[in-house]
């Protein structure tokens, strides 16, 4: 959801700030503001609805008057409460311009508190949910047990809200302090020398600090510039739930290094992430080798002991469930259910302490996944957690996390965080299958090491790049497109349908090729682009016969087919209009190596219409509210 900076230190403050929200655009872009304290008293505010940009531009026509000084916040949103518009825009200020507040979240209690106000003779200037704690705090601070304590002030007000939240307050007359808070979505501290960050994402600050310290679930931190002090929101020293850590990527990963969109730079890293994402999860022993996730509080027994999986997920995370659900009950034989996070425990899952259940989020603060595992815990079930973001609330409420070394994605469609994803769902497939024994520790070392044979031929299927394009270019004016699958095809149908959706604003759809006589193939007609994925000839012969079929049909009603095939795979010659040719993998891996080219097509179509390929409309990258 939206982007939060705050910064007390020695540097102009203004810089600093904005600098960050340019990394963090990719959290919410429907508007954007700074708040920068001189020092002396007073709070310069200035916001815009629409892209950072806006926010640059006005304040280079202001000539940034009045933005001098050391202690700072902003904030890039998307909306939830009220049109993204100028009034709506972050920071909020209360009555006298003196305190000022950024939200990432909802306040779900905020109609009551809103009429409190009210009625108390406060006139809010907003549609949003936000503008009620800034006036709550300064109330607080003017009047009653706080008065004059900021901090005290700001956690009495954050013990009355409801919901999912980060806030984040200054106030004028404290201008080396910054108080923040969380409650299900995220907070870190970037530890500096001589200056102190406060931020949704570690993007913000990388630039000046490696070191940073993840807050738990509702704590509060109060930072200056040399110190910072984590607490309860009832204000008792809370430094234990802290977790400090040091980030392990630099700058350059949260660049675009060269590239027109950091989807772009992305795409092309995706070698590196699979790899990246394997590697230290096979150690040897005196049995020949075994896979270890990266925090395992599951016993092996208890491993032994699940007769059911769940996965849980959303957008692209649900399909890269889908794939896991073929490679688990493949190796392990046991019954795996894939779950919309945001439908699981709305319909009363049967599950017990014999249930695993997979949580796959790139961010680890999606709230339906979120509130998924909250709901499995309960319910007495283990959960297993597949992650991007090191110290996640979904990893920290896991029993065991398996993180996907990506470093940041920015770009708003998943591409690398979903095929490392991907990659992590076949190591969770092959730990089970060790610890049931279904899987001979040999065979457990030669499928991890046929998987860690997958970055090289990712490498290979780049090289199909400016085909891909050409394609894409030739078709970026056509309504709609049909993706077809079988098997784990099926589900990289879905995800390329996903990605055109997500970043061209068309019409695609992805089918089960087999259910199409069942109602789909009544959408062919002349011309249609209907992209195939095709199973390898040799490792799903049956299928790969059927799919050529299914080709003929649609082919026969006018279809233009695009058709991804093993290399050499020339049986699907004569019914491919166009030819994408993939390396030859274990049939398991192959989603590994197909979705490529789909990912690669939907970007280039975007680009031939005109669309910001990292910024798609009404999207953020992070979905931290139900």
């Amino acid at each position: 959801m939206c982007g939060i900076v705050g910064y007390v230190g020695y540097r102009d403050a203004l810089g600093v700030v904005v600098d960050a929200l340019r990394r963090m655009e990719y959290r919410g872009y429907d508007s954007a503001g700074v708040a920068i304290l001189d020092g002396q008293g007073a709070l310069a505010v200035e916001r815009k609805a629409g892209r950072l940009a806006n926010l640059e531009a006005e304040l280079a026509e202001s000539g940034a008057a009045g933005f001098a000084g050391t202690t700072g916040m902003g904030h890039t949103r998307w909306a939830t409460h009220g049109a993204p518009t100028d009034r709506n825009a972050h920071p909020h200020r209360d009555v006298t311009g003196k305190v000022a507040v950024v939200h990432n979240g909802i306040i779900e209690n905020f109609a009551p508190l809103r009429r409190e106000l009210e009625d108390a003779g406060f006139e809010l200037h907003s549609d949003t949910d936000t503008e009620v704690a800034v006036h709550l705090v300064a109330r607080a601070y003017a009047d009653g047990p706080t008065a004059g304590d900021f901090p005290a002030s700001a956690l009495a007000v954050l013990r009355r809200l409801e919901g999912a939240f980060t806030l984040v307050f200054t106030h004028a007359d404290h201008p080396d302090v910054i108080v923040a808070a969380r409650r299900n979505t995220p907070l870190v501290v970037g530890v500096g020398k001589g200056e102190m960050f406060i931020a949704s994402d570690v993007t913000a600050f990388i630039e000046h600090t490696r070191e940073a310290v993840e807050l738990g679930q509702d704590q509060a931190v109060v930072i200056t510039s040399d110190s910072y002090r984590v607490t309860d929101f009832a204000g008792v020293e809370d430094g234990a739930r802290t977790r400090p850590f040091t980030i392990d990527w630099d700058l350059a990963a949260a660049e675009k290094g060269g590239h027109d969109y950091f989807m772009l730079k992305e795409i092309e890293e995706q070698p590196t992430a699979v790899a990246d994402t394997l590697i230290g999860h096979f150690t040897t022993d005196e049995s020949g080798g075994r896979i270890v996730l990266d925090e395992q509080r599951l016993a092996d027994q208890e491993l032994r002991e699940f007769d059911k999986v769940f996965v849980v997920a959303c957008g692209s995370s649900y399909h890269a469930g889908l794939l896991a659900k073929y490679a688990i009950e493949h190796w392990t034989r046991l019954p795996v259910e894939v779950e919309l996070a945001s439908e699981f425990r709305y319909r009363d899952p049967v599950l017990d302490r014999s249930t695993l259940v997979v949580a796959i989020s790139q961010s680890g603060e999606t709230a339906d996944t979120l509130e998924a595992v909250r709901h499995a815990k309960e319910q007495k079930a283990r959960v297993l957690a597949i992650c991007n973001t090191n110290g996640a609330q979904i990893p920290r409420e896991s029993d065991a996390v398996l993180y996907t070394r990506t470093g940041p994605e920015i770009g708003v469609a998943s591409t690398k965080a979903f095929l490392a994803q991907v990659a992590a769902n076949y190591l969770v497939g092959l730990a089970l299958a060790q610890a049931r024994g279904t899987k001979y520790p040999d065979e457990v070392a030669r499928e991890f090491r046929e998987l860690e044979a997958m970055p090289q031929l990712v490498e290979r299927v780049l090289e199909t790049a400016p085909q891909v394009r050409a394609i894409a270019r030739e078709l970026a004016d056509v309504p709609t497109v049909l993706f077809l699958g079988r098997h784990v095809g099926y589900p990289v149908a879905l995800e390329g349908a996903l990605k055109l959706k997500e970043l061209a604003y068309m019409h695609a759809e992805g089918f089960a090729a087999g259910e199409l006589k069942h109602g789909p193939i009544a959408l062919i007609e002349d011309g249609l682009p209907v992209i195939v994925v095709m199973p390898s000839p040799k490792g799903r012969a049956v299928l790969h016969s059927k799919l050529l079929s299914n080709i003929r049909e649609i082919q026969a009603r006018g279809a233009r087919t695009i058709v991804i095939a093993e290399e050499g795979d020339d049986t699907v010659r004569p019914f491919a209009d166009d030819l994408i040719e993939i390396p030859s993998a274990p049939t398991l891996f192959q989603p590994l190596l197909s979705t490529v080219p789909l990912q690669i097509f939907a970007a280039e179509v975007a680009q031939a219409r005109g669309y910001d390929v990292d910024k798609p409309r009404n999207l953020a990258k992070s979905v931290t509210v139900e």
